[in-house]
């Protein structure tokens, strides 16, 4: 009976989920309103639900239970009681490979079809191991964090002290297990020593090179994760944060708090509108754009989207970005860089993208890459650096 109920819940709040919210929001709201529920008890069904969503598209016509079981199968290399008690064969073969398990749940439903765990292959950047990438999908990215230059020490000693398991990426990055508890840590702290950020997040920092007095436009800012870089890398720049949401700016200020940042100047700014009232005589030797994007490298994450994304929304976004690049390129001084950065796997959203700025916006491309998250259970992404051209003398 046991394995009964937790299936029927997690079926319940499936059904009531309209994708109107993220859906680790989603439920989040739901345990609140639903206190019964002990914290094994949601555990559970927040495992089920991210098993239902990451079958994708690949079983369409299946029933809830089916697609959660299958995606338990999956999704998973540990035997699982409530998959012993229905598919007691499959519980047998979790460690076997994904291509072998595949098999099984083909065996099982004829409709499976693996390619639809990620319907939009068509649309991926060239660079990107396609199989790797759907593959990935049935896979928890890890948390990472980035650690304060000087501070690696200081960090690791903590997390040793509080049995924390962890492992070294870098001089810089560690990687957690996902569902690892440290907002504990240094909490309040007016000089944090290290930012939860993706490994690919990271990794755009090194197409920075800010140079001490520049003055550096955030323009697309959120949270702020990319300015902290920057500053992290020269804490003697001028830097102007800007963000369409005047709350997610207030996020902005408490994380520079914590770093002890200051001395930045900050602008609530739609980067589709007429720029001039907000930004006069202002030039800038450093423009940072992460873009507003599909976030299709980040799926991992939030695995629910692959079921609520519509393949129209790619033009979309990719218009959108060249529309925000075209406003903001102005601003920026001849033979200084623009710094291009997606969450996307999409091509539309990252190399024609790029070719745009370069043909119509008058920017020579210095080197560009696809993070490939799926080879580090991160995130992929999608950074460029192009540089504005010098303007010829018509004499």
């Amino acid at each position: 009976m046991r394995f009964e109920n937790q299936l029927r819940i997690a079926v319940e709040i499936i059904n009531e989920y309209g994708f109107e919210m993220p859906l680790a929001k989603f439920l989040a709201n739901y345990f609140r309103k639903n206190k019964q529920m002990g914290s094994k008890d949601r555990k559970t069904a927040s495992t089920l639900l991210y098993s239902y969503f990451r079958v994708g598209k690949s079983l369409e016509g299946a029933s809830p239970e089916d697609k959660i079981l299958s995606g338990l199968f999956l999704c998973n290399n540990e035997p699982n009681a409530l998959l012993a008690h229905y598919k007691p064969d499959w519980n047998d073969k979790m460690c076997l490979s994904i291509e072998e398990k595949f098999k099984f749940v083909h065996a099982a439903f004829e409709q499976f079809d693996p390619k639809q765990l990620f319907p939009f292959t068509a649309h991926l950047s060239i660079s990107i191991d396609q199989n790797a990438f759907v593959a990935a999908q049935l896979e928890q990215p890890k948390l990472f964090i980035r650690i304060r230059k000087g501070r690696v020490n200081e960090v690791k000693e903590r997390m040793v002290a509080e049995q924390i398991e962890f492992e070294i990426v870098n001089e810089n990055c560690f990687s957690l297990k996902n569902a690892t508890k440290i907002d504990h840590l240094y909490e309040g702290s007016s000089n944090k020593p290290f930012e939860v950020q993706d490994y690919s997040s990271q990794l755009t920092g090194t197409y920075f090179n800010p140079a001490k007095w520049e003055k550096w436009w955030d323009c697309c800012a959120a949270s702020g994760g990319k300015s902290l870089m920057l500053f992290d890398q020269e804490p003697g720049i001028k830097l102007l944060v800007s963000d369409i949401r005047e709350s997610i700016l207030d996020n902005l200020d408490e994380r520079f708090k914590a770093a002890g940042i200051k001395g930045y100047q900050r602008k609530e700014l739609d980067l589709l509108k007429n720029l001039d009232p907000y930004l006069p005589g202002r030039e800038f030797d450093g423009i940072v754009l992460d873009a507003p994007c599909s976030g299709s490298g980040t799926w991992g994450r939030t695995p629910e989207m692959i079921s609520a994304f519509e393949e129209s929304k790619i033009e979309w976004f990719s218009t959108l970005q060249k529309k925000i690049a075209t406003n903001v390129a102005k601003w920026l001084k001849p033979g200084k860089p623009l710094i291009y950065i997606t969450c996307s796997a999409f091509k539309e959203e990252n190399e024609a993208v790029v070719e745009y700025i370069q043909t119509e916006l008058g920017f020579q491309l210095d080197k560009m890459e696809v993070l490939k998250g799926y080879e580090h259970t991160a995130d992929t992404m999608f950074v460029a650096r192009l540089i504005k051209k010098e303007v010829l003398s018509s004499i």
